[in-house]
């Protein structure tokens, strides 16, 4: 997903709207599924003005409800690739007998243009994938355009030697466009049974975040010591000020205090503490509400995290 919208194609769905990919075989490779970005669009006679007519006339979907078909450079109400987002706006996202919510109200880059995840778990060879707009938009110019389907088979994490944190470097996580300048919002901890980020789960009831304010569960023993190591930086994205994130596990907490300059980079953190019962949530958190020259959100990045026990006598030493 990469440019403005008015060099995209895509669906553009209404009140009540189903968009569902014909039999998605478990076979198929990462990226996109077929036609997933709509490049083969329908035939004009199957259109009556942007509007789509017939349930099958875009190749490799189903479509029911209120559809358009946005062309490239298409003004739709003289608006131009763009979208607002009322303030509960959502996008149903159902693989049966699966089902989630993505809460779109939020735009975080300056295209208007966000890439979001969802993970399922597999029951069958074949999946049925259903894209629904339940929203009631006033002005049709509202309602949320979907471009660029993509899917990815997740590999369950496996521990390394000397980390006891699964997926403390996020390798496995959702589908990244190759052309995207955006990471992927991950969905809050309660919409889905699965997440797209496996071992981590998103702390935020009502936003969708990317790759932060996140937490998983380890297995710990009570009155041992452990120590958490982490990275704190930023996204190269011109996101220039001060990020603020705290790590906690246990009864430890970390504030950390990074100098972004928006270029890159990271510093490495270490948080020691005590665990207090068989399992110990850690989490990260972003501590402020950052935005770009542009207007658009941004934020902290933490990654390489790690989760060591400590010898006991290095314990002794701490208890001192």
């Amino acid at each position: 997903m990469a440019g403005s919208g008015s060099s995209r194609r895509g669906v553009l769905l209404f009140l009540l709207v189903g968009v569902a990919a014909a039999g998605v075989a478990s076979a198929i490779p990462d990226g996109l599924l077929p036609n997933g970005n709509f490049e083969q669009g329908p035939d004009k006679s199957h259109m009556n003005g942007t509007r789509v007519i017939g349930q099958n006339s875009i190749p490799c979907w189903e479509t029911s409800g209120f559809v358009e078909y946005i062309e490239p450079g298409q003004r739709q109400n003289d608006m131009r690739g763009a979208h607002l987002r009322p303030q509960a706006e959502q996008l149903n996202v159902p693989v049966a007998p699966e089902s989630g919510d993505l809460p779109i109200q939020t735009v975080y880059t300056s295209s208007g243009w966000d890439s979001y995840s969802y993970a399922f778990k597999a029951r069958h060879t074949t999946a049925w994938l259903t894209i629904h707009n339940p929203g009631a938009e006033e002005d049709p110019a509202c309602g949320p355009i979907i471009d660029s389907v993509a899917i990815k088979a997740h590999h369950p994490p496996t521990r390394a030697k000397d980390n006891m944190l699964k997926n403390g470097d996020f390798e496995e996580g959702p589908y990244m466009f190759p052309d995207s300048p955006w990471g992927v919002l991950v969905p809050p901890m309660d919409e889905d049974d699965v997440s797209p980020l496996p071992g981590w789960m998103v702390m935020s009831d009502t936003k969708a975040v990317k790759y932060l304010d996140a937490w998983r569960e380890v297995r710990t023993k009570p009155g041992r010591s452990y120590k958490l190591s982490f990275s704190v930086g930023d996204a190269a994205n011109g996101c220039a000020t001060t990020l603020l994130v705290d790590a906690y596990a246990a009864l430890g907490r970390l504030p950390v205090s990074y100098e972004s300059h928006g270029r890159g980079g990271s510093v490495r953190n270490e948080l020691e503490f005590s665990a207090v019962a068989n399992l110990t949530r850690v989490v990260f958190q972003s501590m402020g509400h950052y935005v770009k020259p542009d207007g658009t959100l941004c934020g902290p990045v933490v990654n390489d995290i790690s989760l060591v026990s400590l010898p006991k006598h290095a314990a002794r030493r701490l208890l001192m």
